[in-house]
């Protein structure tokens, strides 16, 4: 069966290389194609693959429409059975693909598979693995109800795949007629919880989406606590979980989550505003980072 590897890069050339590299160490079966797109970057990453890795089939987008829309594009050249969703900033360890592809050959009724994420420093990346969000629980994600809830209700490492809710967009594998049929990603979001929109759906189809442990992929992008965080990255967040909300919650959903996200973030500047002004050097930039954060949040939330 022939399988197609679908990856979107934005100013992220040399990350793709070495995600390519990976593929090419690590896969040696043939039937496999790969489809760049770049998403109104024009970083040179068509020249690096014109140089490098000329099997790639190179998608150009003149603007920089958001990450679903631009795996949408690409799904249009896709030629595969099934198409791997992978993100430029990933690499493949040895029997990665080989683990993907067979379990979703034996697991029942899988719609869509997901690797073990690992941060550069190869420890768990938690995001690989995810419950749907309510407006509840999206307004109180924090990092300590996260690692509770891995601790409890999350897959345990090296066991075998296990049907989960939702899985990361940065490692997606599925039928691509199955991802045709359910017009790609929601183009309403640009960027952040299409994955849990796409693995909802799935769910609805009747199919289940599983996590498979033994395929490991080192995801660099996703797992830093030392990010920090643009107003756009943090309004765009919270602006797509939004959207989830009111698709699959309903208008007084988005209307809850609106304000628990307000009354959160209230909450946190008084915190916060508490430890700038007691804390240390240290403290007081950490917490000033904090504050900018939660302000954006705050604006947005009653914008």
């Amino acid at each position: 069966m022939k399988f197609s590897i679908l990856i979107v890069n934005w100013n992220s050339k040399d990350y793709v290389r070495e995600c390519l590299k990976s593929i090419r160490d690590t896969w040696n079966r043939g039937g496999l194609q790969i489809v760049v797109v770049d998403g109104g970057s024009f970083d040179g990453c068509d020249q690096m693959l014109a140089a490098e890795f000329p099997e790639v089939d190179f998608v150009q987008s003149p603007h920089n429409v958001g990450f679903g829309r631009s795996n949408n594009l690409g799904l249009g050249s896709v030629t595969g059975d099934r198409v791997l969703l992978l993100n430029p900033d990933t690499v493949l360890k040895p029997g990665a693909l080989e683990e993907l592809t067979g379990a979703f050959d034996k697991l029942p009724a899988a719609g869509l598979v997901g690797a073990r994420l690992l941060n550069t420093d190869g420890s768990l990346q938690m995001s690989c693995v995810m419950p749907f969000p309510s407006p509840w629980g999206a307004a109180t994600d924090c990092d300590q109800l996260r690692r509770r809830w891995w601790r409890t209700k999350g897959p345990v490492a090296g066991s075998a795949p296990v049907e989960v809710e939702a899985v990361s967009g940065a490692c997606m594998l599925m039928e691509t007629g199955l991802l045709r049929k359910l017009g790609g990603f929601d183009p309403r979001y640009f960027m952040y919880s299409e994955d849990l929109d796409l693995c909802r759906r799935v769910s609805d189809e009747g199919l289940k989406v599983y996590h498979v442990p033994c395929a490991e992929i080192i995801h660099h992008g996703g797992g830093s606590s030392k990010t920090r965080f643009s107003r756009f990255s943090v309004v765009m967040t919270r602006e797509a979980q939004r959207v989830y909300m009111q698709t699959h919650h309903g208008a007084a959903g988005a209307l809850s989550y609106r304000f628990l996200m307000a009354s959160s973030a209230l909450a946190r500047i008084a915190a916060m505003s508490g430890a700038w002004l007691l804390g240390g050097r240290g403290r007081r930039e950490t917490s000033r980072v904090a504050l900018w954060k939660w302000w954006a949040i705050l604006r947005w939330s009653i914008g």
